[in-house]
């Protein structure tokens, strides 16, 4: 299934979908109202092959937490993204068994292209 995993409330993510071409092939999965479920978590990890790749060490939680200071392991990575929404990397998209982790430009350059191929 294709799906955008989003913060509804991030003006950012909301910039980004306004912007995406076929954005109606996508099933849209607010992670506040729907926290992240471990099978989701884990369709993610087998998909980018990590679960720091997901996780935004800006999230205001990673600082106050005093997360950037410990050497945190994948397991760490896994448990914090599962105990919280703002750990993920937003948006992720999953279409056509490829993922879309985070919002940089090339990223949503790459989507962009992957979702005008509809």
């Amino acid at each position: 299934m294709n799906k955008i995993y989003y913060l509804a409330s991030c003006d950012t993510c909301r910039k980004i979908i306004k912007s995406l071409p076929n954005s109606d092939k996508l099933t849209f999965i607010d992670i506040r109202q729907n926290p992240i479920s471990e099978s989701d978590l884990e369709e993610m990890y087998q998909l980018s092959g990590s679960y720091e790749a997901l996780f935004s060490k800006k999230a205001q939680l990673y600082k106050s937490l005093g997360l950037k200071d410990k050497n945190l392991t994948e397991a760490d990575f896994k448990k914090y993204l599962l105990e919280h929404y703002t750990f993920l990397s937003r948006p992720v998209v999953i279409f056509n068994n490829e993922i879309f982790i985070g919002n940089t430009q090339p990223n949503i350059l790459k989507l962009t292209k992957a979702l005008q191929s509809v």
